[in-house]
């Protein structure tokens, strides 16, 4: 599969709920850069990862759009995640099912057909902004 058809299945599997599709496209070891956070390696910090956000928020993505360069190990990918905050998150604003909407950036590296990285970047303060 090429590197563009790996990018829109993660995120076909994201909106779907389907975590476990989304983990089988992923390397062993693949690096997530939380936004403003700090980076967590391997599968089974990103399934935790998934399981805590899924408790918190409720999110789906639109207006997607998946860059790759020539070699299709680098793309990068622009959207809106669209969301309720379900559960208060520690250190921000009480959750009472406020929505959002929100333009993210996200950046991959791929090795081996699978992804390696995901590094996402939004607006933090914009968020805070939206649910307060």
């Amino acid at each position: 599969m090429n590197t563009k058809t790996l990018i829109e299945k993660y995120y076909q599997a994201f909106n779907s709920k389907n975590y476990e599709g989304m983990l089988e496209l992923l390397t062993d070891d693949v690096a997530h850069d939380i936004n403003q956070g700090k980076r967590i390696p391997g599968k089974k910090a990103f399934k935790e990862f998934l399981a805590r956000m899924d408790f918190l928020y409720d999110e789906n993505l639109s207006d997607i759009t998946v860059m790759c360069d020539d070699s299709g190990e680098r793309a990068a990918a622009e959207f809106i995640c669209n969301g309720v905050y379900k559960n208060s998150d520690e250190g921000l604003p009480p959750a009472k099912g406020q929505k959002y909407r929100l333009p993210v950036g996200c950046f991959f590296d791929i090795r081996e057909g699978k992804i390696s990285r995901v590094s996402n970047y939004y607006n933090m303060n914009d968020w805070i902004k939206m649910v307060q």
